[in-house]
Parts: C-alpha cells; structure tokens; sequence
C-alpha cells in the first residue's frame, strides 16, 4: 500500500536529468543567459523611460515585455540553479512553489495580453494613421497595460485559487520548477474542476491571442496592399515583422511545451523545454526589437557616444 503525506509543507523537486559532466556547463548557459536576460531587458527598459524620443506608445507598450521577461525568469532561474548544484532531490516549501506557479503563469499569460495589445497599437497606426495621436494618448496606454496585466492577473488568480484549495498527499513535484499542474497533482481529491478551468483558461487565452493577430494582421495587409505609399508599407513590414517574430518565438516555445507533454517517455526533454520557454523569448526579445527599431538603435548611439574633449588652451 503506497504511504501518503497530507498536507506536507515540504516538497520535493524532480528535477532536471543532467549527468554529473554536464552539470556545470549546463549550469553555466543558465547562468549566463539569466545575466544576459537581466541586463538587457532591464537596459531597454531604462532606456526608454529615460529617453524622452521614446516616449511612443509603441515603446512604452513593448516595455511591458522586458518587465514580464525579468520577473518570469528572476523566480525560476535563481532557484534552478542553486538546485542544479545540489547533489540531490531539492526541497522546496510549499508556499514558495504556490508563489512560483503564480509567476511562471503569470509570465506565460502576461506575453500573450501584452503582444495583444501591442497589435492593437500596430493596427491603429497603419489602418488609422490620421487618428493615431487622438486614439493612442497616455491615457489609453495606461488603459491598455493595465487591461493586459488586469485581465492576467485575474485569470491565473482563479487558476491557483482552485489548486490551493485542495487537501494534498504527494510531495513530489515532477518538473524542474512549480506550475499549476505540478501542484494540483499533489492531491488525491477530484481535479475535474482544475482540468476544466486549465483547458477553458487555456482555449480562451490562445483563441483570443492567436484571433487578435490574425485579425489585425489580415487588416493591415489589406491596407498596405491597397496603399500605393511605398514609405508606409516599408515602415508596417518593418514594425509588423518585429512584433510577429516575437509572438511567434513565445507561441512555438509554448506549444512544444504542450505538446510533450503528451509524451510522458520524453519527460526529460519537457523540462528543458519549459525552461528554455522563460529564457528564450526573454533572450530574443530585446535583440529583435533593439535591432529592428531604428529609434532604439538611434538611442543606444546617441548614448554610447563619445563626447569630444575640448582643449584646455
């Protein structure tokens, strides 16, 4: 008859499958892509609050995604790599994996409301160019970012509401870190409620996210086709491509996540595949936009430039 614990405030990490030679390289890459992560997402942050040229709503959306990179990776990856060092299973305690469920979908939600209105801002500007100053005020921005967080907030909110309710007699975790998943197959009560709700919170997340690209980006193809303005369309193709790369790396990354986990025989590579989930979009984000924007890279210029030295005499 298998023991139960219920209710144990300690529980214990799976972990990743990592031979004792790979553990420190593996390490290492974690390391340094979340130094990376930091560094640059913070970085483009700063730079446009503090660089009135880029005082855009564009910009100040998108602003939204280097905060979300930074506090999705800041709860996951510190911890994953004081664990890799550890020798054996890693402990963690309840409250803390609750608190990082909440962040790591938190994260994943938050990509997808943010990118969203992100092309709301896109639509407006090429299909609606005249009233883009009128539509897109401050106003509106705080609107909109505040709705993209709000609406996330509250979805994932539900989400763990419904798992911590729950009486648990596992501890064991089998991932690298804690999701909502992880935590409700802690208990051996009915989680029907759970798998409803995950798979609705689900569909409705990707059905609107994936309906609001194609939606805008089907306008504005339209608009640009019927446009003769050669400047506008290049101008759209640049800022579009942008946006769309990214929320396809975010949407890829999801999906292969999703998928193994229909293959239980390759466990080992849905927990790299998760991680690699936080630290790949918040690695490439700010790449793609800092080399895509010409404002962006015009700002990094005027910055590290070097200021001459007047002579003394």
């Amino acid at each position: 008859m298998e023991n139960y614990t219920y209710n144990s405030f300690t529980l214990q990490l799976e972990g990743l499958n990592v031979s004792k030679d790979s553990v420190y390289p593996v390490f290492l890459f974690f390391f340094f892509s979340y130094i990376f992560i930091i560094v640059m997402n913070a970085g483009i942050a700063l730079l446009v609050f503090t660089d009135k040229s880029l005082h855009q709503p564009m910009y100040l959306l998108f602003c939204n995604l280097p905060v979300n990179d930074i506090l999705g990776n800041s709860i996951m990856v510190p911890r994953l790599l004081s664990d890799m060092l550890l020798h054996s299973e890693p402990l963690i305690s309840y409250y803390e994996c609750v608190v990082q469920a909440f962040t790591t979908h938190m994260f994943g939600t938050a990509a997808h409301t943010v990118l969203m209105i992100m092309a709301f801002d896109r639509y407006v500007a090429i299909c609606n160019p005249l009233r883009y100053a009128a539509i897109m005020t401050n106003r509106m921005v705080m609107k909109l970012t505040v709705s993209a967080w709000g609406v996330a907030l509250v979805l994932v909110g539900i989400l763990l509401g419904l798992t911590v309710r729950l009486n648990r007699c596992r501890t064991l975790i089998t991932n690298p870190y804690c999701d909502n998943a992880s935590l409700f197959k802690l208990s051996c009560e009915s989680v029907f409620i759970n798998n409803v709700y995950g798979i609705t919170f689900t569909v409705v997340l990707l059905s609107s996210s994936i309906g609001t690209m194609v939606l805008t980006y089907t306008k504005i193809t339209v608009v640009c086709l019927m446009s003769k303005n050669k400047s506008l369309n290049s101008k759209a193709l640049k800022t579009c491509s942008t946006h769309l790369v990214v929320y396809l790396i975010m949407l890829i990354s999801g999906y292969i996540v999703i998928i193994l986990h229909r293959f239980p025989q390759y466990s080992d590579y849905r927990k790299l595949s998760a991680i690699l989930f936080h630290i790949i979009p918040g690695s490439l984000n700010p790449i793609i936009y800092g080399v895509q924007s010409a404002e962006i890279c015009k700002s990094l210029s005027r910055l590290f430039r070097s200021k001459p030295v007047n002579p003394l005499f």
